[in-house]
């Protein structure tokens, strides 16, 4: 027999070998179940941030920047008496932009070049508040103050780490829970744990107040306040190797 042929049955031997050893491999990954864990921890949230806004409208850029200037440097001092540290002040915007006026399209249907009426310039602060107790009467002083425009509320955790990790745990005792129960009732039995990922989603609470806008300087009491609460959630995927009951 040349060497030829031996190449070939020597090929044809290693192919018959290989392949009980593919099948088994595919066997192997049948044998695998994944499930999905959700677990969520809700707290009372301890800080917020607000962004307080001043508006000034002016014939001039410099005059409407001088007004603006002014109104934000007594709103910022109101905001530093309540006991805001300084790092927790931080400017988020400025502009300044002309006003305009269109006129009207003259005898021969031509519009005339609009014309700069005067300007506005906007300044915005925002501000991380962490004595919530304080926030509704801060609210009112910064708008006896000079601001204008507040954009909204967030709510939030100054250390949510615990609070995740205890999502965590939560949400692995959740899928372990289920696998145990899908086993049991299959007749299998879990082995151990292949692999395990992470997918974690933060859920907010609706916010307190969505816009406030300039109020009466005579406002009897402070602005009401809603905390609601904090939920963090955290998403566990797992995949175990199932086994054969014995």
């Amino acid at each position: 027999m040349n060497n030829s042929l031996y190449a070939a049955m020597a090929m044809i031997g290693a192919a018959s070998l290989t392949l009980p050893a593919l099948a088994d491999n595919d066997r192997d990954r049948m044998r695998m179940m994944s499930l999905t864990g959700i677990g969520e921890v809700k707290a009372e949230p301890d800080l917020a941030v607000i962004t307080i806004g001043v508006v000034r409208e002016a014939e001039t850029a410099r005059a409407a920047l001088s007004a603006n200037n002014t109104a934000m440097a007594a709103v910022t001092a109101v905001v530093s008496e309540t006991g805001v540290a300084k790092k927790d002040l931080q400017t988020s915007g400025f502009a300044i932009n002309p006003k305009y006026h269109y006129p009207k399209r003259n005898s021969s249907g031509e519009r005339p070049e609009p014309k700069i009426t005067g300007y506005t310039v906007s300044n915005n602060l925002s501000v991380t508040v962490r004595a919530l107790d304080t926030l509704g009467d801060l609210l009112d002083s910064v708008v006896d103050a000079g601001s204008n425009q507040i954009n909204g509320i967030a709510f939030g955790l100054s250390d949510p780490k615990p609070l995740e990790d205890e999502a965590r745990r939560s949400a692995t005792a959740n899928a372990i829970s289920k696998a145990r129960l899908y086993v049991e009732a299959a007749g299998l039995r879990l082995g151990p744990i292949i692999s395990i990922s992470e997918h974690s989603r933060r859920v907010l609470p609706a916010q307190a107040m969505a816009n406030v806008r300039a109020m009466a300087a005579d406002v009897a009491e402070s602005v009401p306040i809603a905390r609601g609460e904090h939920t963090i959630s955290m998403q566990v995927n797992i995949t175990w190797e199932i086994q054969s009951a014995q």
